[in-house]
């Protein structure tokens, strides 16, 4: 119960907005670089199909030592939410930020995370 209290004084000071805040400065110093377009394939899984843009923020590093990872939509430029992702082939975690994205590639981006019996996801709103 105490963590939950703590948490919700947390986001009263303003917190959240600060995280949301600091992604959109972190977004917009950085090149946005769409390396799998939506409708191709995953260089190493012939059978996975990007339904929305995948790519990743140039010269930043995330928990796989790569950029990190931005899933772009077809709606306004905007940061609408994060996956927080749990790799278990992998062994590891990371987030994925979505920009841009409308309800239903929100869902299929979900979807995406969520499929594999060794990946899954949260989504959080913005």
């Amino acid at each position: 119960m105490n963590d939950y209290k703590s948490h919700t004084r947390l986001n009263e000071t303003g917190f959240d907005r600060e995280f949301w805040e600091m992604l959109d400065s972190l977004v917009s110093e950085s090149e946005i670089v769409i390396d799998r377009p939506k409708g191709t394939t995953h260089p190493k899984f012939a059978d996975f199909l990007y339904k929305v843009d995948y790519g990743y923020l140039k010269d930043t590093n995330s928990m796989d030592n790569e950029g990190i990872d931005v899933w772009v939509g077809t709606g306004e430029k905007k940061i609408d939410a994060i996956m927080c992702i749990v790799d278990l082939s992998k062994r590891d975690s990371e987030i994925k930020i979505l920009i841009g994205c409308t309800e239903e590639e929100k869902l299929l981006i979900y979807q995406t995370h969520n499929e594999s019996q060794w990946m899954k996801g949260i989504l959080i709103r913005r």
